[in-house]
């Protein structure tokens, strides 16, 4: 593809660098697991006004409501990376289940939950994982009972992200016990504070409880609450699926991250020497840098299938796999390179950018394993993109 601009796209790109630098008093990051606080849901507001955040979703449903351009979406992100600016909410409403409804959902949801979810005033978890359905998510064994105009939902989840501080879930459920796995599933919507709900917080190495179990006991849900009709809810779940591998492999945020890994080889010294000049260090950074940059041309070719019409094939399958590990090991070398101050956590007064390193490499871990484990989608990408032999299946005893 061209890469050189035309006129009116160096405009484009000369606009939104003034409008960041009108701003930057303004920036807010997002709040991870936490609800978002004032500041950073004025900053989401200005940048839906803007046509930064929710660029393309119609302004009928929150959003900007400008039409489909790549190439400015394109612009956008490098200009916000190269800014250091914060893009705005990414979370599970705003990044999985607003394209969903948007592809799948009715005109009734559409105006009842995106735009809410776009201001960050409804917060969203999904309820996919069991205990006995991670990987083999079709095995899923919550089930809802039809009970008049309700369906009456029994049964657990787990790995649930954001169950304690969300007020809604976007949930899984089996709702045709006879019929084949895959086509007795529906996806339903329903509040968080529904009488029969317990949530159970699962802390992990980080010390924090990023991840919940949660229970449903005779927890009552209208038919209403269906999305893409019912038993219908692993195309569904498929379309929602998609958004999140692409959202965990986002290409500006391995960037922005490696960026910030730069940044702090070229302050941090040891013994008077900066850490970008110890060559074992800068060896392992260029090898980095170098997976970041194909990560990025691999947008690009994603990039060119989008304008052309094209399936994205291949280098769609790769961004989950590539996005994560790659994150992992940015976060690796920043430990490393700190040497003792790379061990320490929580608090003190050595610690740099706040600890987010540190938790960074324990989180990320878990990345991998979320949202299709690396295996998976090793699997995935041989059997979908490459057409290898499938994975033996273990012959029933």
């Amino acid at each position: 593809m061209d890469l050189r601009l035309t006129p009116e796209m160096q405009a484009f790109r000369e606009e939104v660098r003034r409008f960041l630098q009108a701003h930057r008093d303004r920036y807010a990051p997002g709040a991870g697991v936490e609800r978002p606080r004032d500041a950073a849901m004025e900053w989401q507001a200005l940048l839906i006004e803007h046509g930064y955040a929710a660029r393309t979703i119609p302004k009928e449903y929150g959003g900007y409501g400008a039409e489909p351009d790549i190439l400015k979406a394109r612009i956008i992100a490098e200009e916000f990376t190269r800014a250091g600016a914060p893009r705005g909410f990414a979370n599970q409403g705003i990044s999985m289940l607003v394209p969903t409804l948007l592809e799948v959902g009715s005109e009734e949801q559409k105006r009842r939950w995106i735009a809410p979810t776009l201001r960050g005033e409804t917060i969203w978890c999904q309820g996919y994982s069991e205990p006995g359905a991670g990987s083999d998510l079709a095995s899923l064994q919550t089930r809802a009972v039809e009970e008049g105009d309700d369906f009456v939902i029994n049964g657990q989840k787990i790995w649930t992200s954001t169950a304690a501080q969300a007020d809604m879930i976007f949930c899984l459920v089996r709702t045709e016990p006879d019929a084949p796995k895959h086509d007795g599933i529906s996806y339903l919507l329903f509040s968080m504070k529904t009488p029969g709900i317990e949530v159970r917080p699962l802390k992990t190495m980080t010390g924090s409880a990023e991840f919940n179990e949660v229970f449903f006991t005779d927890v009552r849900v209208p038919k209403s609450a269906v999305v893409g009709g019912r038993g219908r809810g692993w195309f569904v779940a498929n379309a929602t699926l998609k958004h999140e591998r692409g959202m965990l492999g986002d290409p500006n945020a391995t960037e922005a991250r490696l960026h910030a890994l730069i940044e702090l080889m070229k302050t941090e010294t040891v013994g008077g020497e900066r850490l970008i000049d110890n060559p074992m260090l800068c060896d392992r950074l260029m090898q980095l840098q170098a997976r970041v940059l194909a990560m990025k041309f691999n947008g690009l070719r994603l990039l060119t299938a989008s304008m052309t019409g094209e399936p994205p094939g291949l280098a769609g399958l790769v961004v989950k796999l590539q996005g994560c590990e790659l994150n992992h090991q940015i976060a690796a070398l920043a430990i490393d390179a700190l040497g003792e101050l790379g061990v320490l956590y929580e608090d003190g007064p050595h610690l740099r950018a706040g600890g987010s390193w540190q938790r960074n490499y324990m989180f990320d871990l878990g990345l991998i394993i979320g949202g299709g484990t690396a295996q998976i989608q090793k699997n995935i990408i041989a059997e979908r993109g490459l057409g290898l032999p499938r994975e033996p299946k273990l012959a029933k005893a």
